[in-house]
């Protein structure tokens, strides 16, 4: 790893504010765009914190996403996310003395025309935008947030050890975890911050616990990949100005870790039974599978995986329909 010029741990210029989760749709892991032809369906082999909070959101959309993959609508949020993630990530390619917020917004076009030309599907988000206004708007949206970014951290201070770093490992039962983590910083005096940027608002404290769950999942990973135990956790809101920060110890990551197992141990019964059941929250408002959903009156795919009868006996539950 490379080495940051600001100490892990240290202030922002930004106010910080209760913790909380992203809101729906900004930024962060995306599902894919659905199996590819001749792909054949296969039973989930490891576990990421988008998916993981999908499951504990509802089963039956984490059976949508990864083991039916259904396709699912490009977001206009979720999109501006990925632009915006994608100019903090490269403004640091510059040197430091360069990295404006000037440079930054005039950096949104053209990471909108590179992703574009790497998902064509997207233009449908503006197909019906003759004039280019939605776009032109959509776009100026993306740059507010990008400097928005100045005001909460300064990159001529900042050279970070890892950006978008992939990190994968495999705990000691089996279970193998893996991400994306934003931003990674190392101090000098060798303590670590990961930090991970949310293009929604910081939400009410009362519902802290998603995207800290998140934060604590790369945590564990980098603590059994490198025997560091991050000595900051600091979520960057861009919707809403806030920087939330949270300084786990090895008491957190050991319950994260149980928490996972646990976690893993259901998906792996539903896996097998073919038992996925829907969960109804208000979230099922922006679910793009209600079509499929027995909530709404649908009814899923036959499932395309091997099942095994329950325990006990009894007519196996292959399709969510059944139960």
């Amino acid at each position: 790893m490379g080495w940051s010029t600001e100490q892990a741990g240290a202030g922002t210029q930004g106010g910080e504010a209760g913790t909380g989760t992203e809101a729906a749709g900004a930024g962060g892991e995306t599902a894919g765009p659905g199996a590819r032809v001749g792909e054949q369906p296969r039973p989930p082999v490891a576990l990421s914190p988008s998916r993981a909070s999908d499951f504990m959101q509802c089963p039956l959309l984490y059976r949508f996403r990864v083991i039916d993959r259904l396709p699912e609508k490009p977001s206009p949020a979720a999109t501006r996310g990925t632009v915006v993630h994608a100019v903090l990530e490269r403004l640091f390619d510059a040197p430091a003395a360069e990295r404006t917020a000037v440079g930054a917004r005039a950096m949104v076009p053209g990471e909108w025309e590179k992703l574009l030309a790497k998902r064509p599907e997207l233009a449908e988000l503006f197909a019906d935008d003759a004039e280019g206004e939605r776009l032109a708007q959509w776009l100026a949206e993306a740059e507010a947030l990008v400097e928005r970014w100045f005001s909460l951290e300064d990159p001529t201070r900042l050279e970070p050890a890892e950006r978008e770093l992939y990190v994968e490992t495999e705990l000691d039962s089996g279970l193998r975890l893996r991400g994306f983590i934003d931003r990674v910083d190392v101090a000098p005096t060798g303590e670590v911050r990961i930090v991970d940027y949310k293009t929604g608002k910081a939400p009410r404290p009362q519902f802290a616990e998603g995207a800290l769950f998140q934060m604590k999942f790369y945590a564990l990973v980098v603590w059994r990949l490198r025997g560091v135990v991050p000595r900051r956790l600091q979520l960057v809101y861009l919707g809403s100005g806030d920087v939330v920060t949270y300084d786990p110890g090895e008491a957190d990551l050991r319950a994260v870790e149980r928490k996972l197992l646990a976690l893993w141990e259901a998906i792996r019964l539903a896996t097998e039974t073919g038992n996925w059941r829907p969960r109804p929250t208000k979230l099922c408002g922006w679910c793009d599978h209600q079509a499929h959903c027995p909530e709404f009156g649908g009814t899923p795919p036959v499932y395309p995986l091997r099942i095994r009868p329950p325990e006990g006996g009894g007519v196996p539950q292959g399709r969510m329909g059944e139960i």
